[in-house]
Order: C-alpha cells, then structure tokens, then sequence
C-alpha cells in the first residue's frame, strides 16, 4: 500500500455518496508491517460495492469484476473505516459501482482520510451462474442514468 503522508487529512466526509458500511480492522487482519492486509480492504469493499446493485438486481449477484482498486494510504487497526458507494453505469445484465473508503484515524478522531477507492462491476445470475437480465418494472435508475 502506499504511503502519501503529503495527503491532509479532511474534515467531512462525502454527502453525495451513501454510507453502505462501517467497519474497525482488528490486529487479527495486520500483514508482517502491521498494516491491515490489502486483501482484507478488498473484501470489504467488494461486500460494500455489492449493496446498491443489490436494490436493482432483485436476486443472486456476482463479482464478475474489478475494474480499478487504488490503495492511497495504509489502514491500521483502530481505524474506523466508512465506505461511500455510487453506482456509475447500470446495463442489461450488469451494474457498475464506486466505491471510496475514508479513515477515521484513531488518533486524530472527527479527521478523515481517504485510503482506498474502486469501481467493481456486479452481474445478474440465474440458479445455474448465467448472467440475467435487470429486472427494469419499476427500476428508478439514479438521474444521470435514467
């Protein structure tokens, strides 16, 4: 992960964005650095990404992929992490999602920092694992998607 301590610390955090997840890393997720691993962030995101798609996939989802993932700053036990999502494109089988994760470091409470963001893409599945269709009965796509 990087380490761009240049980066000022905010104050608030995004209003144009929904709270999709809250979490603390625990010691038990430290790498050999005492960093959190960036595999536990990925999972965490992914479970965070996948929330909006839920609303408008109405069933069984998959990650079909990760499109960008960019570690800005290391997250360290204690950090209170808030992940924002925003869905940026929804297809015929297929809803793609922003995802940025800010810091609450436990030093410096009521400051935060953006340490992680991504945009992951989430398929429609039937039982068998082939991609369906969104239903689109009274789907109310965000205004820039419409």
């Amino acid at each position: 992960m990087s380490r761009d301590s240049s980066l000022p610390p905010q104050t608030a955090l995004p209003t144009d964005r929904e709270l999709v997840l809250k979490v603390i890393p625990m010691p038990g997720d430290c790498n050999a650095n005492g960093d959190i691993f960036g595999g536990w962030v990925m999972a965490q995101v992914d479970l965070a990404g996948a929330v909006l798609p839920a609303r408008y996939v109405r069933g069984r989802m998959a990650t079909v992929a990760v499109n960008q993932f960019v570690f800005k700053q290391p997250v360290r036990v204690g950090d209170i992490l808030s992940f924002f999502a925003h869905i940026t494109r929804v297809g015929r089988t297929s809803v793609t999602v922003q995802v940025e994760v800010f810091a609450e470091r436990f030093s410096t409470q009521g400051q935060y920092v953006k340490v992680t963001e991504a945009s992951l893409t989430y398929v429609a599945i039937d039982l068998e694992g082939r991609p369906r269709p969104i239903p689109r009965d009274g789907l109310e796509l965000p205004g820039h998607l419409a």
